[in-house]
Formats: structure tokens, C-alpha cells, sequence
């Protein structure tokens, strides 16, 4: 049995993939997380199964956690867009200290694997669609900025010090057990909290712009594909390969709109080129925008405990993301 470390584990992402890695039957998984944005609920039950460490990537004491580890899962990041331009300095300690001391921790420890999650966010406003892994970069905000520093750290550590590292860049996630925390976050962990309450979606521009939404499942299958993956050194888009209107997306949650003002810096269109993927890891999405909405519905309780953003409050939370962008 290989043993598995994931860094962020109980968040949204990293507890779809411990949930995965369990079920498979031949991992022994450890989680490693410092609960700012992950919650228990999410791995607890299967928390029997795994072995939990609450810790913090960012501290550089956590060599220890990597002993006899095979690969490492590298999710445990800041997330949010909007509140980086807020406290630039916590992402820069969560996003690129943290992925030092985990890159520090698995050389020491000769880790053979380490596969990390990248953000499409890295493309800012792209000039090709569908958005190719060998589009320029060009990072907009400083979430944007240390995910890609990350990422940049991760390819010359498995260069330098022959570590095998995957990269994955992940466009638009969505899924039961988004992020519900007190931060100005995802669209549809906004969006359901919305709807719970009967209050209008606060669209973000006119709604025309376009996504390429990815269910988290689908996600977390191309993570697993990455697992026996020999060639070093790669990045691979992850994504739906579609890209869908916000406008489409509330028809199909199905409630009113109202419309804020867009905001500068943010793409009107993100779609994913997976063609690398599709070859390289003969990995594609299953699960369609409607089916991957119609599960959010089904659990939309989930989604109780997410704090109620209104217009007056997301034009309060956003006032230095217009100050510095616009």
C-alpha cells in the first residue's frame, strides 16, 4: 500500500480526494490541515479511516508529518480571489511559503511523487480560447500571483532536486462542500446561500460572461490519473472543455438576478484547451452543468452556515479590489 499526504484535506477539493483515496482500498491516506478554511464535517465519515494532523504548511516544522510518505497531494492554499488584494501577505505565507516547506519536506524525506494544484487564474485575461498550457502568463491579483509562484517552485524543485512533481491547473471548481467560510468567495457557494433565503443571485457584470465550470468529482479523477503518471515536470489544464453564461447558470439554479458592477482584471471568458490531458492521462470529464447543479441542489443544505451576501456587502468587501484594479 502506498501511503498519501494530502496538505488541505478537509477543504472542499482535498476532501472529495481523501473520500476518493479511501474508497480505492490500497492508500493509506494522512491529512494534514490547519481547519482556517476546511472543516471536519467534510472528512468525517471516513475520519476513521485516514489519519488527521492538524497543522499548518506555512510553519516550517512540518518535516515530520512527511516521514515514509510515497506522494504527496499538495491543495492546502488560500483560495479566494477578492480578499488577496486584501491581506496579500497570508496568501503569500499560505501559497508560496507553505509550498516551499512542503517541497523542503518531500525532498528530505524522498518523497517519490508530489502533485500540486495550480490555478488557471495564472492566464489572467487570455488571448486565445481554448486557453492552451503554453498561453502567456500573466497573473492579475496576488491569489493569482502565489499560485503561480507555487507552481514556478514546484517545477524547479523537481528540476533541480530530480523530485517528480505534476502540476495541475484547475479552471472554475465547483461541487458539494464549497467553501462556506466568512470571506467574499466562490460564485455558487454565494449563490446557494441566495437561494436559501429566497434572495436574487448578485450577478457580477451582465451575466454574458462565460466559464468553464468543472464538477469536483471530475477533478478529483484527474488528480488520481496523476498518481502512476512517470513523466516529470508537467502541467495539464483541468477543465469542463466547455464554457457556459452565468446568465445559463441562474436559469438552471432557477430564482431572480440582480446585476453588479464587473470588475476589472477578470476575464469574460475562461475556457480550458484539455487536450494535453485527454492525451497524456486519457482523463475527460463525465459530469455535465446540469447534472453537477442538480447535486449541489440536492445537498443545497450544506450551504445554511455560509454567510448571506447582499449587494451592499459584496460592494463593500470588493471596494479595494476596484481601488487597486480599476
Amino acid at each position: 500500500m502506498k501511503n498519501i499526504l494530502v496538505t488541505g484535506g478537509a477543504g472542499f477539493i482535498g476532501s472529495h480526494l481523501v473520500e476518493k483515496l479511501v474508497k480505492i482500498k490500497k492508500y493509506k491516506v494522512t491529512v494534514i490541515d490547519n481547519l482556517s478554511t476546511g472543516h471536519m464535517e467534510n472528512i468525517k465519515p471516513f475520519l476513521k479511516k485516514i489519519k488527521f494532523i492538524k497543522g499548518d504548511i506555512s510553519k516550517s516544522n512540518i518535516s515530520k508529518y512527511f516521514k515514509n510518505i510515497d506522494i504527496v497531494f499538495h491543495l492546502a492554499a488560500l483560495a479566494d480571489i477578492v480578499p488577496s488584494i486584501n491581506s496579500p501577505i497570508s496568501y503569500f505565507d499560505s501559497n508560496v511559503r507553505g509550498t516551499l516547506n512542503v517541497l523542503e519536506a518531500s525532498v528530505k524525506n524522498k518523497i517519490k511523487k508530489l502533485i500540486y494544484t495550480a490555478s488557471s487564474s495564472c492566464y489572467g485575461i487570455p488571448n486565445n480560447y481554448p486557453t492552451k498550457e503554453n498561453e502567456k502568463i500573466d497573473t492579475k491579483y496576488p491569489y493569482a500571483l502565489t499560485k503561480k509562484i507555487g507552481e514556478d517552485l514546484i517545477i524547479h524543485w523537481g528540476k533541480v532536486y530530480k523530485l517528480n512533481v505534476t502540476s495541475l491547473r484547475l479552471f472554475n471548481i465547483y461541487g458539494t462542500r464549497s467553501k462556506t467560510s466568512g470571506t467574499y468567495g466562490a460564485m455558487f457557494g454565494t449563490f446557494l446561500k441566495q437561494k436559501l433565503k429566497n434572495y436574487p443571485y448578485t450577478v457580477v457584470g451582465n451575466g454574458k460572461q462565460t466559464r468553464d465550470f468543472t464538477y469536483v468529482t471530475d477533478v478529483v479523477s484527474a488528480m488520481i490519473k496523476t498518481i502512476n503518471y512517470k513523466k516529470n515536470l508537467q502541467i495539464f489544464n483541468v477543465g469542463s472543455g466547455k464554457a457556459i453564461s452565468i446568465n445559463k447558470i441562474c436559469s438552471l439554479l432557477g430564482g431572480k438576478t440582480q446585476f453588479l458592477p464587473a470588475r476589472p482584471g477578470e476575464p469574460a471568458i475562461t475556457f480550458a484547451n484539455i487536450d494535453k490531458i485527454k492525451k497524456e492521462l486519457k482523463w475527460k470529464p463525465k459530469i455535465s452543468i446540469e447534472v453537477g447543479i442538480k447535486k449541489l441542489l440536492k445537498n443545497i443544505g450544506y450551504w445554511n452556515k455560509a454567510p448571506l451576501w447582499t449587494k451592499k456587502k459584496i460592494s463593500i468587501a470588493t471596494k479595494d479590489w476596484f481601488k487597486y484594479l480599476g
